[in-house]
């Protein structure tokens, strides 16, 4: 069963933009396949998921690897979801707390996603400010945030 959820998510982030877990439960269920978010999530996990940003400056799950996803860009991710403790959205500025030392890994990483909206970055140890051009940019941004966490 797991296999072919698994499958079937693949088969779906493929031929779908997919933004959100909750898109993929849905598409999910429209194909027959009941799942939870926390399965959803241990899914992802397993299978490498990752958001790119699509031509519209939107975001879309793919499979790790896919597209050019340089091993560079896998490892920052995962330094960023293994670092990052708290972070919070100040109108148009995101403040990014992390474990000691890995602000700057951090902010790379969200620099590396070349955001249109991101005006720039700057980390201490562990703090970086993330500066977007509007504060409604800074919201879409603190929720892929949640998301990669």
């Amino acid at each position: 069963m797991k296999s072919e959820r698994q499958k079937k998510i693949l088969e779906i982030i493929s031929s779908e933009n997919i933004e959100t877990q909750n898109q993929l439960i849905e598409a999910l269920s429209r194909a027959g396949v009941r799942s939870t978010q926390a399965t959803l999530s241990r899914d992802i996990r397993d299978l490498h998921l990752i958001k790119e940003m699509t031509p519209d400056g939107a975001y879309r799950y793919t499979a790790a690897g896919r597209d050019g996803v340089a091993d560079h860009d896998l490892r920052l991710r995962k330094i960023f979801r293994e670092s990052v403790v708290d972070y919070s959205v100040a109108q148009n500025l995101i403040v990014i707390k992390t474990l000691p030392g890995l602000a700057d890994a951090a902010s790379s990483m969200l620099e590396s996603l070349n955001l249109p909206n991101l005006v720039g970055a700057i980390a201490g140890d562990d703090t970086a400010f993330v500066a977007m051009r509007d504060n409604a940019s800074a919201e879409r941004l603190c929720e892929e945030i949640k998301e990669l966490l």
